[in-house]
């Protein structure tokens, strides 16, 4: 006789820990890898930096059109094929990056890598990770988020490593590969399971329980444009955007502010220190907020602290090592609560059946905004001392936090404007 569904160990945690491998390869490969790709074609080709660093905007670019239809592609053809798909357009179009020849064909290589890796990205852990948790959707989303942070620290050095062993173009059939055979045999054997095909119930309640219900009574349906005129939309999608926006661009630059003081090998652990702290925030956060808690005032809370980490870089002064060493652990415990939280706001104000949209919706937006926040910034350490009124010698990297902490805070003000406006709303019913 079959074993009753019911009885059968909890296959949610499962998808967690699949879900945490393929956030390591998508963001190992698709977000921390372009920068080494940039150097790594630059040295071979000796195009310029502004042209490849082109390139890697198309890259974050094109797949915000991709995110945005993921919903439709993945009520298509599925979650698992989706996911499939996306690893092996990745894994081409970083071997695209390895060889190509003209600078055409390094865009279309983008082109490519781009549509492929936000298959493997922020929505898309979300999708996987939300039919199967309900109550308890924070601690999961932060286990599997986490991945994130470990393709980091894992892929970023050993992309330099295959790279000086075996070169760029070898490199990135072997680590292509090895990503397209992993991902498509997570897909069959977790992805493409929901829960009611094993017979199951989000969080691993028992069979027939009365699901969770944790969204806000206030939450209406929001079909088809009623979403883009809906306020605690348009506040939550520009808040995550203009977060996004002041991380990517001080972490960009981090490493090349701290090596003057630190040097090299000192800044490099100071840059896993931040992911380290990245982790930890985003694992506390996600454990230890009770489900009740206003998720937004959580977010502002995380911002909060990497706003008094931006002071403690302008304090610093360019020369205190304690300082720069306590920004970087202040700055790095909000990094991964600015992937994780939006979701789970999403989850509170919105009915479910928007939640799919909403939160690939919010995910392209950012996506779109950061892709130019390297840049921004760049321009920020630009002003030669004395270029504009300020006193201080260091006035490059002042602005440069204080330009962060400022839009930081006003994240935070979009945060707090969506919920006191939902106070208003419903003071007035």
């Amino acid at each position: 006789m079959s074993p009753v569904p019911s009885q059968q160990p909890f296959f949610g945690w499962r998808v967690v820990a699949a879900a945490f491998v393929l956030a390591a390869f998508g963001w190992g490969l698709g977000f921390y890898g372009p920068p080494i790709y940039l150097h790594a074609v630059v040295a071979r080709t000796g195009w310029s930096v502004a042209l490849v660093s082109t390139a890697v905007t198309v890259h974050f670019l094109v797949g915000v059109v991709v995110i945005a239809n993921l919903p439709t592609l993945y009520r298509m053809f599925g979650i698992g094929a989706v996911t499939t798909l996306g690893s092996l357009l990745l894994a081409v179009g970083v071997v695209g990056w390895a060889i190509a020849g003209q600078p055409w064909q390094l865009f279309a290589a983008a082109l490519v890598s781009g549509a492929g890796w936000v298959a493997m990205g922020a929505a898309a852990v979300n999708a996987i990770i939300a039919p199967w948790f309900v109550r308890t959707r924070p601690a999961a989303l932060a286990m599997a988020y986490n991945g994130a942070s470990v393709g980091g620290v894992v892929f970023s050095p050993l992309w330099v490593a295959l790279i000086a062993a075996f070169g760029f173009v070898r490199a990135a059939v072997l680590i292509g590969a090895a990503m397209g055979l992993i991902i498509a045999a997570l897909s069959v054997v977790v992805f493409s399971k929901t829960p009611q095909s094993l017979g199951q119930s989000a969080d691993g309640d028992a069979t027939g329980a009365p699901a969770a219900r944790i969204t806000s009574p206030d939450a209406r349906p929001l079909p088809g444009m009623a979403l883009w005129r809906d306020w605690r939309f348009q506040t939550l999608a520009v808040g995550t955007a203009l977060g996004l926006f002041a991380q990517i661009g001080l972490i960009a630059h981090l490493f090349s502010l701290l090596v003057p003081v630190l040097g090299a090998q000192t800044a490099g652990i100071a840059m896993g220190l931040a992911t380290a702290s990245a982790i930890v925030g985003r694992t506390l956060f996600g454990w230890l907020m009770p489900v009740e808690a206003d998720r937004r005032l959580v977010v502002c809370a995380s911002y909060s602290v990497q706003v008094v980490g931006s002071l403690v870089f302008i304090a610093a002064g360019e020369t205190s090592v304690p300082l720069l060493m306590l920004g970087v652990v202040l700055f790095g415990l909000g990094i991964g609560n600015a992937t994780s939280l939006p979701p789970l706001i999403a989850q509170i104000e919105f009915v479910a059946t928007d939640v799919p949209r909403v939160v690939p919706l919010v995910v392209a937006i950012g996506q779109a905004t950061y892709a130019f926040a390297p840049a921004a910034f760049g321009l920020l350490r630009s002003f030669p001392p004395g270029a504009l009124p300020m006193p201080m010698p260091t006035q490059g990297s002042t602005l440069f936090f204080a330009a962060t902490a400022v839009v930081q805070l006003l994240a935070i003000t979009c945060f707090l404007a969506g919920r006191r406006r939902a106070e208003t709303d419903n003071a007035s019913r």
